[in-house]
This record gives C-alpha cells, sequence and structure tokens, in this order.
C-alpha cells in the first residue's frame, strides 16, 4: 500500500523539475515531460520511489539506528530541522563541518567541550573566570551550538544519510560514499543521481515539496519507533516471566537441598551415639 497519493504530491509542487537546458541526461528515466521549458518529473516513479525509501527507513529506525538529515538550504532547514526533531533523528541545517563524519572522533570531541563549558556554567566554575574569558566562551558555545547542537546526541556514526539537495551538500555525500553509509536524497532534474542509493525524484526548491516528503519520510521513521517500543513492551513481561521461573527453580532446589539435609540429620546422630557408647581402646604405655 504506497504511504502517498498522487494528489498530494501535485498539490505539493513535486513535480515541477529546472530549466530544460540545464537538465543532468541522467535523470531522463524520472522525467515525464517537458513545459515552457521546464521539466516534468513522473509523480508516478516518485510515489514507487518514495514508498521504497520510507519502508527501508522505517526498518532502520525499528532496528534502533539513527538517520543523519541534511539540508542547509533556506527554504529547508527550518522544516527539516522540526521534522527531524520530532522523531528523534540527529539533523545538520547550518553548515556542514568538513570530516563531518569520515573525521567524526574529532567531531566528538568538539561536542564534549559544549558539554564541559555547561559542566563549567553548573559548579560555578565559568563565573570565576574574568568577564572577558567569559564572553570568550559564551562565543564559542553559541558556535558549537549553532553548527553541532543538533547532533549532540549522535554517539556514533549515522546508519544512513538523508539529504536535499545533492549539489548543495555534495561533501556530505561524498563523505558517506567513503564510508559506505548508504543516501537517500531527494533529487533534481539538474543533478547526478548515480552516488545515491534511493533516489526520490522530487523538486528540491519548493519549501511544501519539501515538507511533503518530509511528512512521509518522517511517518515511517515514527511507524518504526513505535514498532520497536511496542516489541521492548511485549519483551519486557516476558523477561520477567522467565527470571520468576528461575527464581521458582532456584527455591525448589534450596527446599531438596534441605530436605535432603533434613533426612541425613537422623543418621549422623545415631552415628555419634554409636561412637559416644564405644569403649575407649586401650592406650600403650
Amino acid at each position: 500500500m504506497s504511504r502517498t497519493n498522487f494528489q498530494e504530491l501535485l498539490d505539493a509542487g513535486v513535480h515541477f523539475g529546472h530549466l530544460a537546458r540545464k537538465w543532468n541526461p541522467k535523470m531522463a528515466p524520472y522525467i515525464f515531460d517537458q513545459k515552457n521549458g521546464i521539466h516534468i518529473i513522473d509523480l508516478h516513479k516518485t510515489i514507487v520511489k518514495l514508498d521504497e525509501a520510507a519502508e527501508e527507513m522505517k526498518i532502520l529506525a525499528k532496528s534502533g539506528r539513527k538517520i543523519l538529515f541534511v539540508a542547509t538550504k533556506k527554504q529547508a532547514k527550518d522544516i527539516v530541522s522540526e521534522k527531524a526533531a520530532a522523531v528523534g533523528m540527529p539533523s545538520v541545517t547550518e553548515r556542514w563541518a568538513g570530516g563531518m563524519l569520515t573525521n567524526f572522533p574529532t567531531i566528538r570531541k568538539a561536542i564534549k567541550k559544549m558539554s564541559v563549558i555547561d559542566k563549567m556554567k553548573e559548579d560555578g566554575t565559568f563565573d570565576k573566570l574574568a568577564k572577558r574569558e567569559r564572553l570568550q566562551v559564551d562565543r564559542q558555545r553559541a558556535k558549537l551550538e549553532k553548527n553541532l547542537g543538533s547532533i549532540r546526541d549522535m554517539s556514533r556514526l549515522p546508519s544512513a544519510i538523508f539529504v536535499i539537495d545533492i549539489q548543495k551538500e555534495a561533501n556530505a555525500v561524498k563523505e558517506a560514499g567513503r564510508l559506505n553509509i548508504p543516501v537517500f536524497a531527494m533529487v533534481d532534474t539538474c543533478c547526478d543521481p548515480t552516488p545515491v542509493d534511493y533516489v526520490i525524484p522530487a523538486n528540491d526548491d519548493a519549501a511544501k515539496s519539501i515538507e511533503c516528503i518530509m511528512n512521509v519520510l518522517c511517518a515511517a521513521i515514527a511507524e518504526g519507533l513505535e514498532e520497536r517500543k511496542l516489541e521492548k513492551d511485549k519483551e519486557a513481561p516476558a523477561e520477567e516471566a522467565t527470571e520468576a521461573a528461575a527464581a521458582k527453580g532456584g527455591a525448589r532446589k534450596l527446599r531438596a537441598r534441605k530436605g535432603a539435609k533434613a533426612e541425613d540429620a537422623p543418621e549422623a546422630a545415631e552415628k555419634v551415639e554409636v561412637a559416644a557408647e564405644a569403649p575407649e581402646e586401650p592406650k600403650a604405655e
């Protein structure tokens, strides 16, 4: 069953491509027609590709993996930041820092620096600094928050990335490719879809088009997370039952041991009595 319908995509303007003279021939399979010098994307193919990407994201979310959303263009950043945060996924919407994936340990150090500054403010160390130093630390903290705040909880490399405008975010796509991280992307008619694993042919310039695609993908992620939660809830009683059974088994063994000891007690008493009544052997002089 399709997660979206033709009319929703049409109303959002997902079908509008770029100028025909700026097209990339590799996008030809996804182009339906040309009108007034603008390429029209085949929405039937968009629906197929969007459903495929949504299903894969649902599987990733269900298995507890993270998908990094990347969109720094003006019309996309606010939408992506809000939608990704709603499903607990990290996002980069200000600037792609070089090496964010390929040099991830260094990025983690920068994120830890934010935590150190926060700790300084909590324990009163920050207040002991000179006014100029406090200003510098505040500026550093604000800069780190702006660029890396949205990936603060990302303790390891993401399992996949979703990109809006693969031309603008070319560095993110290249880094993901080097590390064999799957790439999901909205791909317009002017782009080369070759580096993308899950191509979603769509208008990546209009806010309505971006929001429409994000709604479908985030709904799929939310489904995956919900299924994961339900599975955990089912597993919890099963684990409790196993622990209870193990505890009962342990109690039975303990009672059995105590019973065996009680049965052995009279025999032991008899042995003591016999030993007490036995005559003593004469000692050698």
